[in-house]
């Protein structure tokens, strides 16, 4: 067993090499070593704690860590990267749930604790965390509570918010916004119970009161995530990473861990931070991402006139070669069709042939923050002809040719021209400003979000009907 000048010590290292790793991660080319700073820093934190002072049940704990490692390595090698959204919002629920159980256990510790004290002081076969409860004031019991009140709410509403992102993100629940009748009222009237709950709690009242406090979490954390629409997905799950940082935190204080706290403050923080931004990229108010009031529209949207006109490969092939500057904006159509090597060979292509080819990313295209540049990056895309919104959208207007792969939302004109749209005020790729556009999609469909999109009505537009690989793969032959 390890003494605590150890443990104290790596909980040091694994924090910096956490905090290295957030700070990589926002730099494409410094990305993978900022991943292995953070793989090395979670194998620190595991390993230190688990063989620290006070820590027993080697007998559990080895078998567990040895399966879940079997587990998540078998998983992360079967999920694709389209995928990858719904395995974060997965990965968010274990720990919100982690919380719960976690809070409910420190409770039940620390009545036995108070139990032993009322008997006769006399303490046999506690666990190490009762032991160190047993050297605890009554006021630092009573900041226990505290803490396990916050660590249950929180986790309980990441743990059901995240299992109904990931049924969203999955396609097995409507990526439309639901609410039961009555809408953000049942929302503040659980809220309220709960607050009642943890007062009772606070005062002395049973455990029943955290089993109601969790029950209540628990609808929250549905009915909010329920409320939010398809198109605020991205939002969403930064969201719910931040929640359970906080979550995580929660467990670090009550289980008097400082690494624990520590990391979970800097996932809380940097997830809150993301969603922050996140929301200026889509014009939405961030207390209402928080309450989840946002992803519906106020009215009925503006019919939309003409028709949409398909081209062939020979088309956007003939185009493209009489083009001299050209933007690809990539979505998540893209990704559902692994065709990111096609567009990095067509990039080779028009580049060679003296052309100058940028692509544009919108801070919420995919359904993941970063999405789209993971998938450029996986084929080979160089870094510095990928391009934020902010940095491109002004261009569009000198651009010759526009191909949007499997984008919907992020190219919609009726953000900024239908006020009732549910994306209205969002910023979006001023796309239909170019000379030509091409737009390759599997069909006439409205998409994950379901919101219609004039600009597929446009006369600068021409749909490029088919899987985006197999139509691109047949385009390469025919560019010059």
């Amino acid at each position: 067993m390890l003494s605590q000048g150890f443990v104290s010590a790596a909980a040091i290292a694994a924090s910096v090499l956490f905090i290295l790793s957030l700070g990589g991660l926002s730099n494409q080319e410094k990305a993978k070593r900022a991943v292995w700073y953070g793989i090395i820093g979670m194998a620190v934190a595991v390993f230190f704690t688990a063989f620290g002072p006070g820590i027993g049940g080697y007998w559990l704990m080895i078998p567990m860590i040895i399966i879940g490692a079997i587990i998540g390595t078998r998983l992360a090698r079967r999920v694709e990267m389209t995928e990858m959204p719904q395995l974060v919002a997965a990965l968010h629920s274990f720990v919100g749930l982690a919380a719960v159980f976690v809070a409910w256990s420190a409770d039940l510790e620390r009545r036995r604790v108070l139990a032993a004290r009322a008997a006769d002081g006399v303490m046999q076969d506690f666990s190490a965390f009762a032991a160190l409860l047993a050297h605890k004031a009554p006021d630092e019991l009573m900041f226990l509570q505290v803490e396990v009140v916050l660590g249950i709410f929180i986790g309980a509403v990441t743990f059901t918010g995240s299992v109904v992102a990931f049924g969203k993100l999955a396609g097995k629940i409507d990526g439309k916004p639901r609410q039961l009748p009555g809408g953000h009222l049942l929302n503040a009237g659980a809220a309220v119970l709960s607050l009642l709950l943890a007062i009772l709690y606070l005062n002395g009242a049973g455990f029943w009161t955290l089993l109601l406090l969790a029950g209540l979490a628990f609808f929250i954390g549905y009915h909010l995530i329920m409320g939010i629409g398809g198109a605020d997905m991205p939002v969403v799950v930064s969201m719910l990473n931040s929640y359970s940082g906080w979550a995580a935190a929660a467990i670090g204080f009550t289980l008097s861990n400082d690494l624990l706290i520590v990391t979970g403050a800097l996932v809380g923080s940097s997830g809150a931070i993301l969603s922050y931004i996140m929301c200026k990229a889509m014009n939405r108010n961030f207390v209402n991402v928080i309450l989840g009031g946002f992803g519906g529209s106020t009215g009925p949207a503006a019919e939309i006139e003409g028709e949409q006109v398909a081209i062939d490969a020979n088309g956007v092939a003939s185009a493209l070669n009489d083009a001299e500057s050209v933007i690809i904006v990539p979505g998540y159509g893209m990704a559902v069709a692994q065709a990111q090597s096609a567009v990095s060979d067509l990039v080779r292509k028009l580049r060679a042939a003296g052309k100058e080819v940028r692509f544009a990313i919108h801070p919420v295209a995919g359904r993941l923050p970063g999405h789209m540049n993971v998938l450029l990056a996986e084929a080979k895309v160089p870094y510095d002809i990928v391009l934020e919104m902010d940095e491109i959208n002004d261009d569009f207007a000198s651009t010759d040719v526009v191909i949007v792969i499997g984008s919907n939302d992020i190219v919609n004109p009726a953000a900024q021209e239908d006020p009732n749209s549910p994306i209205a005020g969002m910023p979006v790729l001023k796309v239909w400003e170019a000379k030509q556009v091409f737009i390759s999609k599997r069909g006439q469909g409205t998409g994950y979000s379901g919101i219609e999109n004039p600009l597929f009505y446009k006369d600068n537009s021409r749909m490029f009907y088919g899987d985006a690989r197999e139509s691109l793969n047949a385009l390469l032959p025919m560019v010059d």
